[in-house]
C-alpha cells in the first residue's frame, strides 16, 4: 500500500463515516463544557465548595478572562461577526446546496461552536456589568454551563441524524 493511499484513507473527507471526525466532535463539546468563560469548571467546583483563597482564584481569574473577551468583542466584534457570517454562509451554501460533505459536516461542527461563543460574550458582559463575585459568579457560570451543554447535546443528536442520513444515502458500490 503506498504512502499516498493510506494518508488519503485517514484522512477522508467523507465526513460522517470517518471516525475522526466524531472524535472531533465528542472532544469539541467535551473541552467547551469544561472552560466555561475560559475557566475550568472544576475551579467554580472548587471555589463553590470551599471559599476563601479558591473563591478569590475564581473571581480574580473570571475578572482577566471576562476582560479579554469584552477586549476582543470591543476591538474585533464586528470583524468577527462579518467574517463568521461569511464563512458560515459559504460553508452552508457548498454543503447544502452543492452537496459537498465535508462542508456539511464543518458546518456542523462549526456553527454550534459560534452561537456559545455569542452566548459567551454575553454572559462575560452581564458578569461584568452586573457585578459577580463569590456565589453569584458561580450561579452565573453554572447556568453559562448548563446552557453550553444543553447547545452540544442539540448539535450532536442533529449532527448525528444529518449524519446517519447522509451515509444511508450513500452507495457502496462507489
Amino acid at each position: 500500500m503506498k504512502l499516498t493511499q493510506l494518508l488519503l484513507d485517514l484522512i477522508d473527507l467523507r465526513s460522517f463515516s470517518n471516525l475522526w471526525y466524531w472524535i472531533a466532535l465528542a472532544v469539541t463539546w467535551s473541552t467547551a463544557s469544561h472552560w466555561v468563560l475560559g475557566i475550568p469548571f472544576d475551579m467554580v467546583i472548587r471555589a463553590r465548595r470551599q471559599g476563601g483563597a479558591a473563591m478569590d482564584d475564581l473571581v480574580a481569574l473570571a475578572r482577566i478572562n471576562i476582560n479579554r473577551i469584552q477586549f476582543i468583542v470591543r476591538e474585533a466584534g464586528t470583524v468577527l461577526s462579518a467574517l463568521a457570517a461569511c464563512i458560515h454562509t459559504t460553508l452552508a451554501l457548498l454543503g447544502f446546496w452543492y452537496g459537498v460533505e465535508f462542508c456539511q459536516a464543518v458546518f456542523l461542527l462549526l456553527f454550534p461552536v459560534t452561537i456559545v461563543g455569542i452566548f459567551t460574550a454575553r454572559t462575560a458582559r452581564r458578569i461584568r456589568d452586573e457585578g459577580g463575585d463569590g456565589e453569584q459568579l458561580c450561579h452565573r457560570l453554572h447556568w453559562h454551563r448548563i446552557l453550553v451543554q444543553a447547545i452540544g447535546v442539540l448539535a450532536i443528536t442533529i449532527t448525528a441524524a444529518w449524519g446517519m442520513l447522509v451515509n444511508f444515502n450513500v452507495s457502496p458500490l462507489g
